[in-house]
C-alpha cells in the first residue's frame, strides 16, 4: 500500500536521506532535484490558495440577496465545476509526491548497494513526468475555464440589465416619459462574483508556471544523465584503447650479431 504524507516533500524523512548522500557526495544533479522539490511545494501552497478561492465563492453565493438571480444560478455550476477541477489537481499532486518518495526510498537503496555511481541517473528514479504533464493539461483547462466564467458571468449580467431596461421603457413609455438609452453596467453582484475567479486563475496560472519550471529542471536532470556514460562503459572503452594501443606498438628490431657473435 501506498504511503501517504501529507507534509510537505522537504520534510520527508526518506527525501531528506537522499539529499543528505547527495550533499556529503557533492552530487552535482542535486541542484536541479532541489529545485524539482522547490516547485512541488510551490504547487501545493497555490492550490491551497485555489481552495481558499473556491470557499470565498462559496460564502458570495451564500450571502448574495438576489437569490433568483441569473447570474447566482450560473456560479453555482461553475463552482461546482471548479470544485472538481480542484479534487483532480490535487488528486495528481498527491501522485507526484508519493511517486518521489518512492523514487527516493529506492534510490537510497541503490545507493546503499552500488555506491554512489547509482545515483548518475537520479532521474529515473522519480517516475513523476507523466502525471505532471497530466497536471499542465488539468490546469490549462482549469484556467480557460475561468476565463470562459468570466466572460459569461458579465454577458449574462449585460443581458439581465438589458432585459430590465427594456421593461423599464415599457412602463416610462406608458406614462409618457423618454426611454433610457443606455444599459446598465455590469452589477455589483456580478462583479462580486467575478472576483474570486479573477484570484482563482491567477492561482492556477502561478500553479501552471511552477510546474513548467519543474518540467524543465527534470529535463536538464534526463539530459545530464544522457550526456554522463557509466563507469563500465568508460572502463570497457579505456580496455579497448590500451588493447588497440598494444597491438599498433612497433616492434623492436632485432640488432644483428656483431663479429665476436659471429
Amino acid at each position: 500500500m501506498a504511503e501517504q504524507d501529507s507534509a510537505p516533500l522537504l520534510e520527508n524523512e526518506h527525501v531528506k536521506e537522499l539529499l543528505a548522500i547527495m550533499r556529503e557526495n557533492n552530487a552535482p544533479s542535486m541542484q536541479d532535484f532541489l529545485a524539482i522539490l522547490g516547485q512541488v511545494g510551490a504547487m501545493e501552497r497555490q492550490l491551497d490558495a485555489a481552495v481558499k478561492e473556491l470557499a470565498a465563492m462559496r460564502r458570495e453565493l451564500n450571502e448574495a440577496r438576489e437569490q433568483a438571480h441569473p447570474v447566482k444560478t450560473a456560479l453555482k455550476i461553475a463552482v461546482e465545476t471548479l470544485d472538481k477541477n480542484v479534487a483532480a489537481l490535487r488528486e495528481r499532486l498527491d501522485a507526484v509526491k508519493q511517486n518521489v518518495i518512492e523514487g527516493c526510498k529506492n534510490a537510497v537503496g541503490a545507493f546503499k548497494e552500488k555506491g554512489i555511481s547509482a545515483l548518475n541517473n537520479i532521474a529515473h528514479f522519480f517516475k513523476v513526468r507523466p502525471v505532471l504533464e497530466s497536471m499542465r493539461d488539468d490546469l490549462g483547462k482549469s484556467i480557460r475555464f475561468n476565463e470562459a466564467t468570466i466572460s459569461n458571468i458579465e454577458l449574462v449580467s449585460t443581458e439581465y440589465h438589458e432585459a430590465g431596461r427594456h421593461v423599464k421603457n415599457m412602463v416610462r413609455a406608458m406614462a409618457g416619459k423618454k426611454a433610457i438609452q443606455d444599459a446598465k453596467a455590469v452589477g455589483k453582484l456580478a462583479k462580486a462574483l467575478q472576483a474570486p475567479f479573477h484570484t482563482n486563475r491567477a492561482c492556477f496560472s502561478a500553479m501552471k508556471k511552477s510546474l513548467e519550471t519543474a518540467l524543465s529542471r527534470l529535463d536538464s536532470l534526463e539530459k545530464a544523465a544522457e550526456r554522463k556514460p557509466s563507469i563500465q562503459k568508460t572502463m570497457q572503452t579505456l580496455n579497448e584503447q590500451i588493447a588497440q594501443g598494444k597491438k599498433d606498438a612497433p616492434t623492436a628490431e632485432r640488432p644483428r650479431p656483431s663479429h665476436a657473435e659471429r
